[in-house]
């Protein structure tokens, strides 16, 4: 296979992929081409559609390589989406999401004292849409499941990796929406949860099984607050 066929095979995948697609997965798909060859054409792809500016650029994200819209663009999609009835998150959810992505693990009593009101439902917004993920559990009294960002989260937003995350004022730029001051004072304030202090599921039918059980314990925990909610009307 030449540079081109090379190349134009690389676009190809890169372009039915929903999600990044590491270094490893591309080499495993080209069984005669070397990881060098495959490197030199991604950076060559890159650089063509850096070049000539079109709809689309490479970026390296969640560890891997996709096809992404230009920032540039972002007002116009916005718009298309809204008219299209694309489910957003909510500004609850976003909420929930930054305090998960700068104060993790974290657990939900933990979530929702930060944000000041029963957090509950967004949390498991976030979980289903895979925004976040069961962490494990804390070493505390009652063993509260822990929460962190997934995957999903880093190709949603662009990043490569957790350590590339803004600093936390900066947080409403890459959403897209701005952040309560109080909010980011509550989350710069919160204790944050040692190493020692979690307890992580050993394999993935225990990780699995948290996550249902999580689920099952959040949709509980709404139907007790509704409960409470009538009572109190």
């Amino acid at each position: 296979m030449n540079e081109n066929e090379l190349r134009a095979a690389l676009e190809a995948i890169l372009f039915v992929s929903h999600e990044p697609v590491t270094l490893d997965e591309l080499v495993a798909a080209f069984e005669h081409e070397g990881r060098e060859a495959i490197v030199a054409q991604i950076e060559e792809i890159k650089r063509t559609l850096d070049a000539n500016i079109g709809g689309f650029t490479l970026e390296q994200t969640a560890g891997g390589w996709r096809l992404a819209t230009r920032p540039e663009h972002d007002a116009v999609l916005k718009k298309y989406y809204a008219l299209k009835g694309e489910n957003r998150l909510s500004i609850a959810a976003l909420e929930t999401l930054a305090i998960v992505a700068y104060r993790q693990p974290v657990t939900a009593p933990e979530i929702s004292d930060i944000r000041g009101v029963n957090s509950t439902q967004t949390i498991r917004t976030l979980l289903e849409r895979r925004m976040i993920r069961v962490a494990g559990r804390k070493n505390v009294v009652g063993s509260p499941f822990l929460y962190r960002t997934t995957k999903d989260f880093l190709v949603h937003f662009g990043l490569n990796d957790v350590r590339d995350m803004p600093r936390l004022e900066e947080f409403g730029d890459l959403i897209g929406e701005s952040i309560n001051e109080d909010l980011v004072a509550a989350i710069e304030t919160a204790p944050q949860t040692s190493d020692s202090d979690v307890t992580e599921p050993a394999t993935s039918e225990e990780a699995a099984a948290h996550e249902a059980a999580a689920l099952d314990e959040l949709a509980r925990q709404e139907v007790q607050s509704s409960v409470v909610d009538e009572q109190q009307e």
